[in-house]
């Protein structure tokens, strides 16, 4: 009975401890989606500079730029981290067919105003990279922590719920392509 109540008295006494720790890698991971997001939205800030100067280069493409301009929307009518991941993932791949498009279109590349945009738009895309990764090793760092024992009783007790990690859609791992006869 004693080993049981010093057993009982070790664990509460490091599940305060636990508690405070869940609270703070919650609000990193809050704070590190924010950072996402304020990179989305830059890019988001970009992709109509970026269409509307390409747009009377490559008319001809102008299923890239609706897919863009849905994503864009979708976007920013995200509501969850789920949403959001999803409309980022969908815009990420319509960026890389507007890339394909343009190694295609010589005179689309030598396009003063198009390339600094792309410049813009590519830095943003590294910043992008670099905030999902971070929001993921946030990620990565609290559900391991829930599952650990002590802290796995007290993540039980208090409800604190598994975080989900931004991954790529499976399309992500395909190739963009792109079709210049007009049928799909």
């Amino acid at each position: 009975m004693a080993v049981v109540a010093v057993v009982v008295l070790a664990t509460l006494g490091t599940s305060g401890c636990s508690y405070n720790t869940f609270v703070s890698q919650e609000e990193s991971i809050k704070t590190q989606w924010a950072q996402v997001e304020n990179q989305l939205q830059r890019r988001n800030d970009l992709i109509p500079n970026l269409v509307e100067t390409t747009k009377g280069i490559a008319d001809q493409e102008k299923a890239v730029f609706t897919a863009i301009a849905e994503a864009r929307a979708k976007l920013a009518g995200a509501r969850t981290p789920e949403d959001t991941m999803a409309a980022a993932n969908q815009q990420s791949s319509a960026l890389a067919r507007l890339l394909v498009v343009s190694e295609n279109y010589p005179q689309l590349r030598s396009n003063e105003t198009f390339n600094r945009l792309m410049d813009e738009l590519s830095g943003t895309e590294n910043r992008i990279a670099v905030e999902r990764m971070r929001y993921n090793e946030k990620v990565q760092e609290y559900n391991t922590a829930r599952r650990q024992f002590p802290s796995n009783v007290t993540a039980s007790m208090f409800g604190f719920k598994e975080h989900a990690l931004f991954t790529a859609p499976p399309d992500a791992q395909k190739v963009p392509k792109v079709n210049f006869g007009g049928s799909k």
